[in-house]
């Protein structure tokens, strides 16, 4: 099965456009991996090249979350796409048969304390969750 997952505050803490806090998500990932999931990296994050009066620069906060699962042995089959999917639509979205995201609807979240910082996801209900729908 294809999973999209998001990055900042799914798999990190939100500190954009730094990499956050691990809250978790590596052990889990990598276990899907192991059970044949493919992972397909869903995120706001891009690199660019910017120009400024200073000179030419890039920003590579998309190759900088690619490298966090490298860094972790979390092995992806894709980034913002599914390569499989061009044989029956042009559309943008990243088919896949699952999303998990911070931003979405019953995603299980960490309020953090104080309301200092943004909540994220918590990686230990979601395991127990995938673990009750049998992705695990």
């Amino acid at each position: 099965m294809e999973i999209c997952i998001d990055f900042d505050g799914t798999c990190v803490t939100h500190e954009y456009p730094e990499i956050g806090r691990s809250i978790g998500a590596e052990s889990v990932l990598q276990e899907l991996v192991a059970n044949g999931h493919q992972l397909i990296l869903f995120t706001m994050r891009s690199d660019r090249k910017v120009k400024s009066m200073f000179g030419d620069y890039e920003e590579l906060f998309l190759t900088d979350a690619i490298n966090w699962f490298e860094k972790n042995n979390i092995p992806l089959f894709a980034i913002q796409k599914n390569p499989d999917q061009s044989a029956w639509t042009d559309s943008p979205k990243a088919y896949a048969q699952l999303y998990i995201d911070d931003a979405a609807l019953g995603c299980p979240l960490i309020y953090p304390e104080g309301n200092t910082e943004r909540p994220y996801a918590d990686w230990n209900k979601i395991r127990a969750l995938l673990a009750e729908q049998k992705y695990l």
